[in-house]
């Protein structure tokens, strides 16, 4: 089933970003407001313990179960918040590699920030979502 999410490029600012500058879902769309994924295991352990793209892969498998769960995919995703427990770059980029290509042609907007420290032992990856459907 086609999303119903629509992508905005915007022609008048920089093409460098890796994703759509905005995006929309129709009137009668339900939204889906996820709750940061994590990179915990069944028993809330942290995986990929010192792995910026490791932590990323696991939260996006976080993510599409909870989209699964709420009756949607990752295609129905309209934005993204990629929080990176790092001050180096690298280590942003290392995570934003993971989620831009688990994504692909669906390159919602998003934001990638470097913060100070997330909320469990050894977290370095948290991703946020909204999703749109039509029911």
């Amino acid at each position: 089933m086609p999303s119903s999410v629509q992508l905005i490029r915007a022609s008048t600012l920089s093409g460098v970003a890796e994703y759509a500058y905005a995006s929309t879902a129709p009137k009668d769309a339900r939204l889906i407001f996820l709750a940061g994924s994590c990179p915990l295991d069944e028993d809330g352990e942290t995986v990929a313990v010192g792995d910026y793209a490791g932590q990323a892969a696991a939260c996006i498998e976080t993510m599409t179960r909870a989209l699964a769960a709420a009756g949607a995919t990752i295609s129905d995703v309209i934005s993204t918040r990629v929080l990176v427990a790092s001050s180096a770059q690298a280590d942003l980029v290392a995570a934003w590699e993971v989620v831009r290509d688990a994504f692909g042609e669906h390159d919602v907007p998003s934001t990638l920030l470097g913060v100070t420290v997330l909320g469990y032992d050894h977290q370095l990856v948290e991703i946020e979502a909204v999703a749109a459907v039509v029911d």
